[in-house]
């Protein structure tokens, strides 16, 4: 098939199926389906409990990113 052979609808639709997609695939969590160690978890959850903060400037400055 050609796309001069489709409708408008057809393209239309064809166009807004492929957006979808690359959407999808842009906006999907590559960890989803991982699971977390324990050790991981023990420091998330550590980190959780901390009242320590960081402040958003000081992290770019630590990840040279500022």
């Amino acid at each position: 098939m050609k796309i001069a052979d489709l409708t408008v609808e057809e393209l239309q639709a064809l166009v807004r199926q492929v957006v979808h997609e690359e959407l999808q695939d842009l906006l999907a969590d590559p960890d989803k389906d991982l699971e977390l160690t324990d050790e991981i978890q023990a420091r998330l959850q550590d980190s959780l409990g901390s009242s320590e903060r960081l402040l958003f400037d000081d992290v770019k400055k630590r990840l040279n990113l500022a």
